[in-house]
């Protein structure tokens, strides 16, 4: 398509692309149920080689740059320099809105394909390097921090049981 446009306009047209794509995707995502960010759903489930979360921490040192990336407060308002995870309903919150961030950054990795076939080919493998660098860490993040979030949960109702049980049991 801007095979024969001049760098100029190629500059201008894909740059209005991928910002339209990302504001479109950006209000969908905003706008989507929160059903369809259901962390049970098989697209948000841990793979088999992720271990966890720990491949993430073992072959990328995400827990070294995780926090220099910047943030941004999901639909709920929700923050992760003001994490207060008490109560299993915030827990979840928090789980469903990695599941919202993970989703709009896959979705707009998708812009970059996009770019590159409409593109020359150098044009658009800077165009869509720049595009996949801005996106992939930031959904590789929500994952390994929604694997984290289900750990602190699980650890949750676990304390929550015990602290049940001993209530429940009268010391004579």
């Amino acid at each position: 398509m801007f095979k024969n446009s001049s760098f100029l306009d190629m500059l201008v047209w894909n740059l209005a692309f991928v910002g339209m794509w990302h504001i479109v995707f950006y209000f969908a995502c905003m706008k989507a149920p929160d059903s369809m960010f259901d962390a049970s759903k098989a697209r948000y489930e841990a793979r088999t080689w992720e271990h966890g979360g720990r491949w993430y921490r073992d072959n990328l040192k995400i827990q070294f740059w995780k926090d220099r990336l910047p943030q941004h407060n999901g639909k709920s308002g929700l923050s992760k320099e003001h994490f207060n995870g008490d109560s299993i309903e915030y827990i979840d919150m928090f789980i469903m809105e990695t599941c919202r961030g993970e989703w709009l950054h896959l979705k707009d990795c998708i812009c970059a394909v996009i770019v590159l076939i409409v593109n020359p080919f150098l044009v658009g493998m800077v165009l869509s390097l720049f595009i996949l660098i801005g996106n992939v860490p930031f959904a590789v993040v929500q994952r390994y921090n929604r694997f984290r979030l289900q750990v602190l949960r699980k650890k949750r109702i676990r304390d929550m049981g015990s602290e049940k049980v001993g209530q429940s049991t009268v010391t004579a």
